[in-house]
């Protein structure tokens, strides 16, 4: 039997005993100073190309920081296109 087997042997894990009591911290759980939150919004309808997309809506809402769309990102996008 090589000796790098865990098969049949205990592991111990080191965040075991705060995920088994619910005490363990994850990303969802933190709130940071000056923390923002995003939304992704993608068409209802599978393989469509979006010909026009208007977000003045949008950025008029209070509290919305910014609105990105497909157009304000670099490279290559999802799909072929």
């Amino acid at each position: 039997m090589s000796k790098y087997s865990v098969i049949g042997t205990r592991v111990h894990r080191v965040d075991g005993p705060e995920k088994v009591t619910g005490n363990a911290k994850y990303t969802f759980d933190m709130v940071l100073p000056g923390m923002l939150y995003g939304k992704v919004l993608r068409s209802p309808h599978p393989h469509a190309k979006i010909l026009k997309l208007d977000t003045r809506k949008a950025k008029r809402l209070i509290g919305v920081k910014a609105v990105v769309t497909g157009k304000d990102t670099l490279g290559r996008k999802q799909g072929i296109w």
